[in-house]
């Protein structure tokens, strides 16, 4: 049966941990996840990719950094917008080039997005999300000084700007992306989160410096875009339960009560799966399909054939 599937896709599809961050090589981690996309498509679904940003925009940051004496560096929504491009490119690129191997010709789009964000967040008033290169204390607090940045030592490894992680309230462009996967298109869209933007007292938008949760951005997308599906990837073929204890459980498919029961007993750290179950979880309250798997089993987890598949 034909779907409709949101497939968020983590930063490991992109970048490798310790990979040089070369074009070549995000070129190439790209067209690996493409070509499994691909698949899904040549099965009949309708699909709308989105993935996060976290190493390039950062890389983005420090080239800004390295060049402020000689080039003006841009705001973190700017850099936003940059990635998201050069990597819609090569996702659009890559994936056209798979789908022809398999003899589709299906129209595929890449959407610069913007993610609307309340300016009145709590997140903007304690900013915790570490962005761009390390500093020492002295170079932090003098730049904080500079800039007005807000910056906080950075688990031993030195201090970072951080910035508010605002929740998304709504994903600009969405009936838009609605109506060209209801004919068939494959868009790639919300990049990073989407690029954050408040709406003004006029009904105007201006950029804001932060950085949104690319999975909860992938709930809210896959919401508005009315998916069957909300597939986000990851690098483990399942979620876990007891995770790295002697009875640590892999979950298959499981109702939304007790996906529930797991979260309420703290089973998902912050850091990692948390994140990700919260997506899960409320897509699943409104009666769509949520899975959480890996890159190299999406093709078969679409088809309820692996990974953690949560629904009522």
């Amino acid at each position: 049966m034909s779907e409709k599937v949101v497939i968020a896709l983590g930063g490991n599809a992109i970048l490798q941990p310790k990979q040089e961050a070369t074009y070549e090589n995000q070129l190439e981690n790209v067209r690996k996840s493409t070509e499994i996309i691909a698949k899904i498509i040549k099965n009949g679904h309708e699909v709308v990719v989105t993935h996060g940003n976290g190493p390039q925009v950062g890389n983005i940051l420090r080239q800004n950094e390295e060049a402020k004496e000689v080039v003006p560096p841009f705001p973190l929504d700017v850099c936003s917008a940059e990635s998201q491009g050069f990597i819609g490119y090569m996702m659009d690129q890559t994936l056209k080039n798979e789908l022809h191997k398999l003899g589709l010709d299906n129209q595929v789009i890449s959407m610069l997005t913007q993610t609307e964000v309340d300016k009145k967040d709590p997140a903007f008033e304690d900013p915790s999300k570490p962005i761009g290169v390390f500093y020492s204390e002295e170079e932090a607090k003098k730049l904080a000084q500079e800039k007005g940045w807000d910056v906080k030592e950075d688990a031993g490894r030195g201090w970072r700007r951080v910035v508010a992680s605002p929740r998304p309230t709504s994903i600009l462009g969405s009936e838009t992306i609605k109506l060209l996967t209801d004919q068939k298109v494959i868009v790639i869209a919300s990049g990073g989160g989407g690029i954050p933007v408040i709406k003004q007292e006029d009904g105007t938008y201006k950029g804001i410096e932060a950085v949104i949760d690319k999975d909860r951005s992938g709930f809210k997308l896959a919401e508005e875009a009315k998916a069957d599906v909300l597939m986000i990837l990851t690098d483990v073929d399942n979620v876990f339960v007891n995770y790295g204890k002697p009875d640590q459980k892999a979950l298959g498919s499981i109702t939304l009560e007790e996906a529930k029961q797991y979260e309420a007993e703290g089973q998902f750290s912050a850091g990692s799966m948390g994140p990700k179950m919260e997506a899960a979880i409320k897509f699943a309250e409104l009666g769509g399909r949520a899975i959480i798997c890996s890159l190299d089993q999406a093709d078969l987890a679409v088809e309820g054939k692996a990974g953690t598949q949560i629904q009522k």
